[in-house]
């Protein structure tokens, strides 16, 4: 949110500088996100009156004007079209300097010299509008220097806007901020009522009270919306980022922008019969302001009249009752919306407007009338017109409870870490608008209209701190008593996974707990998701079941920026079942793209394949156990290649999946090479064996090498498990070195060879009996899984 700061200054009395401002209001949370000049530098330009006019003699588009620049009268030659005699415009003398290093010197322009330069709004780098000369009040004093005249030097403060301080978005919210932050008062403009000079229209309905618990309107006639809004209103709105269009909608615009409070004017001669506030109808449909058609569900609050929807309430109004320059009757609406009716509604459109912005956070239920009468004084005083009363329909028992909020000393103290002195936590209380009361225990606070975001004692307590400013809190060592953690020794540390990854060249992503729906039900089709209620985001919008949503769109964004090769991993929740059988589960996931190493000059590229990412996996898991302790089968979910994918198996219990995206998946999604991907559930992941010391052997180990061929569908974990299991203690160590089909294999089988070290740790090994453990091994193997020693 921008704010100049001589409107800010004009609410408060600010006692320091601009800086030191920006730095306060970020150290108490509102952070600045940029302190700016409100117009770009540039100087010798004054206040000019054109007093003369004539055509150029050589050139149809350009003018000959005489021009009082004050002091004296000069000639200058004008393009533009709307010069006129009488017509006060800047003046950029010679010698004066203008946005984008342009000098201005005196000119011969097809022949007649010309003295300066008349300009035009664009070229002063206040809009980017040049289709005339910026024309100014005919009042403005001649031979002023522009920047005086205008207030130019000016700054203007962009605020970052947050979901739960509705209030601080409006030049009166921040204005409350620095009056707790300096202790001075308010200085509120006057703000008088309209009279009353016409009769009461249509009595406005409100059919939804709950989400519309008030409503006000006024119908103002006789309004000249022909003008253009006075200079001091088009440059409020320009240096607050907005544009001016006309007088009742830029008027409607700074109430929003001063108060916080959104309002909408309606053509009053388009709307038929009274104003009414409900739910919309199935079938009903609008068109919006900027041209758009939107087809309305019955969740949606509307504004209504006897033919149908006019506006989509808190968002956005019709095209059928809008503003145009012929306007002469408007009625003005003022609403209080429950944030719950707003929020979602907009982006479920692709809106976000600044009405919906603070309706969604919530606005203050009681500012609505001073809206009302803020903006009938401004239209009256710009346009003219007679106003009607102000007709209000009002549910008080549907409007937002402010039940009031026990802080306790004892709880200040123990989350502050500081003794704060009574007299300073009450200052700084009913310094932010809230009534204090007196307890035995500390005090009882009922916090203001328009702070939806204190609900428990810790919202006091940030308050409280965030006024008396963390940095003046005395710095002490935390007492904290040492405990060990309560950890079985065969519980491996979490963190020992992540490490492990990240030395095999992964990176860690935190994403959403909120995926793309479209995107989670490609990867897993036929699995119900969470869905939300107010999703932040159309493609937030359901729980995730998986972590691979997140870590694929992660991966497509890094890719799309240059990064060849990308490895990320997650540890998140995902989320399974439904109702009472919902259940949490932490996992362990990852994405590998891209070449096998680093580009070098001793590697080639070749991109990574299932192979790379198994042994990644594998690097993770012998952590918890020994490579016979985990199984992979060759299956795994739908959306993975169905030949480079494995299911990982603890005890006969699946724990993890493993492969390659499949490949229409991935042509669809836009990956360009090969997509890897893994996950873990952590739990059993993390159970290890209980560590046991053992002397190392001072005796040598004997290697023997065995060769056999088993049934293609034979997994490789089978055949390590029962070397394992029949070998027993002595074996020390269990290395594949080849895998082969082909010639002098049956087309039905496999060969895989493998060596065995045998160790013992009291005597040296004979020949004889490390030929019996080959013996027994080959045995088993033959009779448990057909293997068939090769000759």
């Amino acid at each position: 949110m921008k704010l100049p700061l001589s409107w800010l200054r004009e609410w408060v009395d600010i006692p320091w500088e601009n800086a030191e401002l920006s730095r306060r209001l970020t150290a108490s949370g509102f952070e600045v996100e940029s302190l700016e000049p409100a117009a770009p530098a540039f100087s010798g330009v004054v206040v000019a009156e054109i007093t003369a006019i004539a055509p150029h003699p050589d050139a149809e588009k350009l003018r000959v004007c005489q021009v009082n620049a004050g002091d004296a009268t000069l000639r200058i030659v004008c393009g533009a079209p709307n010069a006129r005699a009488g017509l006060r415009a800047p003046l950029a003398r010679v010698g004066a300097a203008l946005p984008g290093d342009l000098r201005i010197k005196a000119a011969k322009l097809r022949g007649v010299e010309s003295a300066g330069m008349l300009c035009s709004s664009r070229e002063l780098g206040l809009s980017t509008s040049h289709a005339g000369l910026l024309e100014l009040p005919g009042d403005a004093p001649v031979g002023q220097d522009l920047r005086q005249y205008l207030k130019l030097d000016d700054s203007v403060l962009e605020l970052k806007t947050y979901a739960n301080r509705g209030d601080s978005m409006s030049v009166l919210g921040v204005a409350r901020e620095v009056v707790a932050l300096t202790g001075v008062g308010l200085k509120q403009p006057v703000m008088e009522k309209a009279a009353v000079s016409i009769p009461a229209d249509l009595a406005p309905v409100v059919q939804a009270s709950a989400a519309a618990p008030r409503l006000l309107v006024r119908r103002i006639e006789g309004l000249d919306n022909q003008q253009n809004s006075p200079l001091w209103l088009q440059e409020r709105l320009r240096r607050a980022g907005l544009r001016s269009i006309s007088p009742v909608v830029d008027v409607t615009n700074y109430v929003l922008l001063e108060l916080g409070q959104p309002m909408h004017a309606y053509d009053a001669t388009r709307v038929q019969g009274p104003l009414t506030v409900r739910f919309a109808a199935a079938g009903e449909s609008l068109t919006l302001l900027d041209g758009r058609s939107v087809n309305l569900a019955t969740d949606e609050l509307i504004i209504a009249d006897a033919t149908g929807p006019i506006g989509l309430a808190g968002i956005m109004g019709g095209q059928g009752s809008a503003i145009t320059s012929d306007v002469k009757d408007v009625l003005l609406e003022v609403a209080f919306f429950s944030p719950d009716a707003i929020a979602a509604r907009a982006r479920r459109h692709g809106l976000q407007t600044d009405a919906s912005q603070r309706f969604e956070r919530g606005v203050d239920p009681r500012g609505q009338r001073l809206a009302m009468e803020r903006a009938t004084a401004l239209l009256l005083s710009l346009c003219g017109g007679r106003a009607g009363p102000v007709q209000e329909v009002v549910d008080e028992h549907a409007l937002p409870p402010r039940p009031p909020v026990r802080l306790r000393r004892t709880r200040l103290a123990l989350l502050s870490g500081a003794q704060i002195a009574d007299r300073e936590v009450e200052k700084c209380l009913t310094g932010l608008g809230m009534q204090v009361a007196a307890h035995p225990e500390g005090w009882q606070v009922t916090p203001p209209s328009w702070r939806f975001d204190i609900a428990i004692e810790a919202d006091l307590i940030e308050e409280v701190l965030r006024i008396v400013g963390f940095d003046a809190i005395q710095e002490r060592p935390a007492r904290l008593p040492q405990r060990f953690a309560r950890r079985s020794e065969s519980q491996l540390d979490e963190r020992a996974l992540l490490d492990a990854l990240i030395s095999r060249g992964y990176q860690e992503a935190i994403n959403y707990a909120f995926v793309d729906p479209a995107l989670q039900g490609k990867l897993f089709p036929g699995v119900n998701a969470i869905r939300l209620a107010n999703p932040i985001a159309a493609d937030l919008a359901v729980m995730r079941v998986s972590l691979w949503p997140g870590l694929l769109k992660a991966g497509l964004e890094n890719l799309a920026r240059q990064q060849e090769r990308v490895r990320l991993f997650e540890r998140g929740a995902v989320f399974r079942g439904e109702g009472h059988g919902l259940r949490e589960l932490p996992f362990l996931a990852g994405i590998a793209v891209g070449p096998r190493a680093p580009e070098q000059w001793a590697a080639g590229r070749d991109l990574l394949d299932f192979f790379d990412l198994k042994a990644d996996v594998a690097a993770v898991l012998q952590l918890a156990g020994n490579r016979v302790d985990f199984a992979w089968v060759a299956a795994g979910p739908a959306c993975l290649h169905p030949g480079r994918c494995a299911t990982i198996q603890r005890d006969g219990q699946a724990i993890g999946w493993l492969g390659e995206l499949h490949p229409s998946l991935a042509a669809e999604l836009g990956f360009a090479a090969p997509c890897m991907l893994f996950e873990l559930d952590i739990n059993p992941a993390l159970q290890a064996p209980l560590p046991t010391l053992a002397p190392v052997s001072r005796f040598p180990q004997v290697r023997r090498d065995l060769s056999v061929t088993v049934p293609l569908a034979t997994p490789l974990s089978a055949i390590l498990s029962r070397v394992t299991v029949v070998a027993g203690s002595r074996l020390r160590d269990l290395v594949v070195f080849d895998v082969y089909q082909g010639a002098g294999i049956e087309p039905t089988r496999k060969s895989i060879a493998f060596g065995l070290m045998f160790q013992d740790n009291h005597r040296t090994l004979t020949d004889k009996e490390a030929d019996a453990l080959m013996a027994s091994v080959a045995a088993d193997l033959g009779a448990r899984l057909d293997a068939r020693i090769r000759d």
